[in-house]
């Protein structure tokens, strides 16, 4: 159940703490600086997540190929290469993709 909705879009979340978070989105508050880049996030989990890439780690690994990630969600994104699952379908066309970014540009 997600009773907490978002005046600006409409996108709805589960806690209010999310919502606050995703409202900063539409105010342009970004309040966690990178202090090594200067990019700025609206969460400080954002700003941990990115602060990966500054120190190299990549703790995701493909057991098929090897290759290594800073997310999950881009490792899960890159074994469906392997296995080729496309779970984004197209309800016009039937065509499917294996990132949802990609079904919503197509």
């Amino acid at each position: 159940e997600r009773p907490h909705g978002c005046t600006e879009c409409g996108k709805s979340f589960s806690g209010k703490k999310s919502l606050r978070i995703h409202q900063r989105s539409h105010a342009a508050e970004r309040p966690y600086p990178c202090a090594e880049c200067g990019k700025s996030f609206n969460c400080h989990s954002g700003l941990v997540r990115h602060q990966m890439i500054h120190r190299g780690e990549r703790p995701y690994k493909c057991t098929e190929c090897g290759k290594c990630y800073s997310r999950k969600e881009h490792l899960q994104n890159h074994q469906r290469l392997h296995t080729g699952e496309r779970p984004f379908a197209c309800a016009a066309c039937g065509k499917s993709f294996i990132r949802k970014q990609n079904l919503l540009k197509h």
